[in-house]
């Protein structure tokens, strides 16, 4: 483990790695600490929380004082601090306040409710020191006390509370209450030249404060020595160690593993296995209503899109992807319904799941070989799947399914069919056909179909081939060759026209329109309001399809409302439109009557790629002209969600957000369509696109100390939430691209050869394999050694 710096004078270049937050993982806690090298009041090396919000501010830092003079700042350190071991939730650094006094300060959080460490402090110098050392704490309660000397059982400790919890923090070496301007805890160490001095302190935050010391005391008194071998041990077998020519590189994709696997919670009564949420900070956990129905979006269960992400992060843990998929399949109903978002606290999307189960069944497949759990699984997700090409999900039965929210698609923002943004369309999602659903049912259908193939079902393996060739001849009629892209299309009319405005009014009343069409459009009517939205409005419109009249009436549970906006899409289409009858307004209220927009090209569009439909010339057209076309997608960091030209005004710097939604760079839409080119044999152009989604990482992490949610494809700036899962360094892409993938110590499957500018090493469980340019080295754990002329394609096995 190397170590990376956290100030200026980083040897990796990396100003700072990450705002560290540590909490243990499996565990359902809302005590999530984060280590704030500098910043604050006073700014200091401080760990902080806020206990779920439990409490405006919680922070604990060290401050030393020699010959007079105190410090806590690290950028005043004489030895700036340094991360030499990081798991999610133990971390240990390395600094020196004063010449000649070295430090070594280690954090662990061993439960939900307590975090723990220890100073190592070294005189270096040739002569004896006194060095006063003090633990200090800041707490600003939500309603409570702040922290304050005590004595508990005729120990010195800090004590407070604040709501519900009553913070004890604990050192040994028997302290004194500090003098300095912060509550604080005082040991003298006189350290001989070269002499040392080990202490541990303890934060326990329970209901009561009694019951906060006992734990603190008791944590205080496990064996560190043992249990940091114990955290050793598991976490070196799980993680997987990339080194590159890249310093940076390392840095973030070694952190990637890190937040990742902090995400993770414990199985509960709601799903059986371990979970994940998209973010952890200080100020998230805490559940008012005591059972989780109240968390925000980002605790509120795992998507498909997310599972299959957070499952590349982890390569060193296969398990985890098996708990994933079991999670989704544990409350599935016998009509085969699989529920989009599953949550720990029960909660639940109520759509559909995305068709992307197979997939992350298949990846845990080729990495394990256990047939007997892809014979398990195979009954519910072939159930899956054919709930999707029912008539529930194919409501004009054409074969070509559509989604029936936003929500399922892993893109809510989509700009033709968000609601929740001024600017979005606002059009019914179910009245269109994507052809990215369609991609992602043929690819399901086709793994299933190689599912069955292992497993011995013949039978099915054929049906599920006929069904998979459906999909594809579906998808490829939404080709189109002017624009080298799949489009979205109308539901009825198979048509992708681009909207436009044709009429607007204010209040109620008659707008008459008075307009043919060359081809049947649908009709799209926006409402905007000024204040409160309390409408009731009811619309008729009145028109033609062909030479038969078309008259239809929407009602309030017709339109789609947002904030400030609401919209109605027609159910019908019109070759002629007369005009649209609107009441429930108030006057100010403006009315717009619009034809939907199909044209609007989005990331999902490539899915196709990722699924292997298009032939050789429709991927080269789709590449050279849309994909790494400056443009359109090809941006200089990363994919966006989706370029503005198809819709006027739409992102245009007009401070409405939509800028940042639509250049926003969405990792896991970027690592399907990189797997997308490798599946074509496109590895330079995958390792291209990688890099780029690799600068935006590192340039947050430099400038901002953290992973984004989002990040921009022109700026690279970050978007979102801060060390949210689909921002982290996309080390499965990384390992895809490289051509390295672990199925055990002793086995690795290798393909291609290294496409980076630099020598890679990657290291997992005692194997190490290095791909030079044209050649590649592995070490096995018993020391064995195999070279080997590349391009590579196969497993290499230890004898």
């Amino acid at each position: 483990m190397r170590d990376w710096y956290l100030g200026p004078g980083d040897p990796l270049s990396l100003t700072l790695a990450a705002d560290f937050r540590l909490c243990e993982p499996d565990y359902t806690n809302d005590h999530i600490w984060e280590l704030v090298p500098g910043g604050g009041d006073p700014p200091a090396l401080a760990l902080r929380t806020t206990y779920g919000l439990r409490a405006r501010l919680m922070r604990l830092f060290p401050r030393f004082t020699l010959g007079g003079k105190s410090i806590s700042d690290p950028s005043g350190f004489a030895v700036p601090v340094h991360v030499t071991r990081f798991y999610p939730n133990f971390l240990t650094l390395a600094f020196s306040p004063f010449e000649g006094i070295a430090v070594a300060a280690e954090y662990w959080i061993p439960d939900s409710q307590v975090v723990a460490g220890r100073f190592n402090v070294t005189n270096r110098n040739s002569a004896p020191v006194s060095l006063l050392l003090e633990l200090c704490g800041q707490l600003v309660p939500q309603d409570g006390k702040s922290l304050a000397p005590a004595s508990m059982q005729s120990v010195n400790v800090l004590a407070g509370c604040s709501a519900d919890l009553a913070p004890v923090v604990f050192i040994t070496g028997g302290p004194q209450p500090g003098p300095g301007p912060y509550p604080s805890l005082i040991l003298d160490l006189a350290l001989a030249a070269g002499g040392d001095r080990t202490l541990t302190w303890v934060q326990a935050a329970r209901p009561t404060a009694e019951e906060s010391f006992d734990l603190a005391r008791r944590t205080a008194a496990r064996p560190w020595e043992a249990e940091r071998v114990r955290l050793e041990m598991v976490n070196t077998a799980q993680t997987v160690e990339v080194r590159t020519g890249d310093p940076d590189w390392d840095a973030a994709l070694a952190l990637s593993q890190k937040v990742a696997s902090s995400l993770i919670f414990g199985s509960g009564e709601q799903l059986p296995y371990p979970s994940f949420v998209l973010a952890r900070s200080p100020d998230h956990g805490y559940s008012l209503r005591g059972d989780g129905k109240d968390y925000p979006y980002l605790w509120s269960g795992q998507s498909p899109l997310h599972a299959c992400y957070l499952e590349s992060l982890l390569p060193g843990q296969p398990e985890r992807a098996v708990g994933l998929l079991r999670n989704f399949l544990a409350p599935q109903k016998e009509d085969g319904f699989i529920d989009c978002r599953p949550g720990l606290a029960g909660q639940r999307g109520r759509w559909l799941a995305a068709p992307m189960l197979v997939s992350l069944a298949w990846k845990v497949y080729q990495r394990t070989g256990d047939r007997q759990f892809i014979k398990e699984v195979f009954p519910s997700l072939q159930a899956f799947c054919r709930l999707w090409l029912t008539e529930a999900h194919d409501r004009d039965g054409d074969g070509f399914c559509e989604w029936a929210h936003p929500l399922q698609t892993g893109f809510e923002d989509h700009p033709a069919f968000t609601i929740w943004h001024g600017w979005g369309q606002g059009a019914d999602i179910s009245l269109a056909e994507s052809p990215a659903l369609a991609a992602m049912l043929y690819r399901e259908l086709r793994l299933l179909s190689h599912i069955a193939g292992e497993i011995g079902y013949t039978v099915e393996r054929q049906t599920l081939e006929m069904m998979a060739a459906t999909q594809r001849l579906l998808v490829e009629e939404c080709w189109n060759a002017d624009a080298a892209l799949y489009h979205y299309r109308d539901r009825d009319t198979h048509a992708s026209l681009p909207g436009k405005q044709i009429a607007k009014g204010r209040g109620e009343g008659a707008i008459v329109v008075d307009q043919l069409f060359s081809q049947p459009v649908r009709v799209l009517v926006q409402l905007r309001f000024n204040g409160e939205v309390t409408r009731r409005p009811t619309l008729v419109i009145k028109g033609r399809e062909g030479r038969r009249a078309a008259n239809e009436n929407l009602e309030r549970m017709d339109f789609q409302w947002g904030p400030g906006i609401a919209a109605a899409t027609s159910r019908r289409v019109y070759t002629a439109l007369n005009q649209v009858e609107i009441q429930g307004l108030e006057k100010r209220d403006q009315v717009l009557v619009r034809t939907v927009n199909y044209a609007c090209e989005d990331h999902t569009l490539f899915l196709p790629l990722w699924a292997g439909i298009p032939n050789i010339r429709r991927v080269q057209a789709l590449v050279n002209r849309t994909l790494f076309d400056a443009g359109r997608f090809g941006r200089p960091f990363g994919v966006p969600a989706c370029t503005t030209a198809a819709i006027p005004g739409l992102g245009a710097g007009n401070g409405d957000g939509s800028e940042d939604i639509c250049l926003g760079v969405h990792l896991p839409w970027n690592q399907l369509i990189a797997e997308g080119l490798l599946a074509y044999g496109l590895r330079s152009e995958a390792a291209q696109l990688t890099a780029r989604l690799m600068a935006a990482v590192i340039e947050n992490l430099k400038k901002q100390r953290a992973f984004y949610q989002v990040y921009h494809s022109e700026s690279g700036a970050g978007l979102g939430e801060r060390n949210a899962l689909p921002g982290l360094a996309p080390l499965g892409l990384f390992l895809q691209v490289l051509g390295v993938e672990f199925l055990s110590a002793t086995q690795v499957r290798l393909s291609g050869k290294n496409p980076f500018p630099w020598p890679v090493t990657v290291k997992y469980r005692g194997m190490h394999v290095t791909r030079q340019a044209e050649q590649t080295t592995i070490v096995f754990p018993d020391g064995q050694l195999l070279t080997l002329d590349d391009p590579t394609d196969g497993v290499v096995t230890m004898d």
